[in-house]
């Protein structure tokens, strides 16, 4: 009898901390999606994806061009920056671009109104120190905020996190 009772608490204790267990999963997996933030600017346009190492070591080929590039991006005050996501390269300024989010482009995020920069749940989309891809055009006559980057990413007409 001691048995039975002990297996029934255990089915009754599992039932009752399993939806909740399942719950949690399914909550942590669905904040862990990558959100995709589109423009309708440039919609026309083909971009060229390239790695952020080719990118920088040949950026004058990219002068003007509609780009795709993936890297850290690091944002703090007067600092809107993609960095390149190797260990194994300089992390400078001087090797980074300088990213120009511009309301004439405003980003939205896919099948809803909710912008890139749009207060939600008490803060803004957490972009800092994240890994995100990014679609624009490089202008290497900008060089980003006092000059101290590679070039400037200008345009930006989508941002995945």
């Amino acid at each position: 009898m001691a048995s039975t009772y002990a297996k029934r608490s255990a089915v009754i204790l599992y039932g009752k901390l399993a939806l909740p267990c399942l719950m949690s999963v399914v909550l942590l997996s669905c904040k862990n999606n990558k959100g995709v933030y589109k423009s309708n600017c440039d919609i026309a346009i083909t971009f060229k994806k390239v790695t952020f190492t080719k990118l920088i070591d040949s950026i004058k080929n990219y002068d003007q061009q509609y780009v795709e590039v993936s890297g850290i991006y690091k944002e703090a005050r007067e600092q809107s920056a993609l960095y390149n996501d190797s260990l194994f390269t300089d992390h400078s300024d001087k090797h980074a671009i300088w990213i120009n989010f511009s309301q004439d482009c405003p980003l939205y995020l896919e099948g809803t109104h909710t912008g890139l920069f749009e207060a939600s749940d008490g803060g803004f989309t957490p972009m800092n120190n994240k890994n995100i891809t990014v679609r624009g055009r490089i202008d290497l006559h900008n060089t980003g905020h006092l000059g101290h980057y590679k070039a400037t990413m200008d345009r930006v007409s989508f941002v995945e996190l």
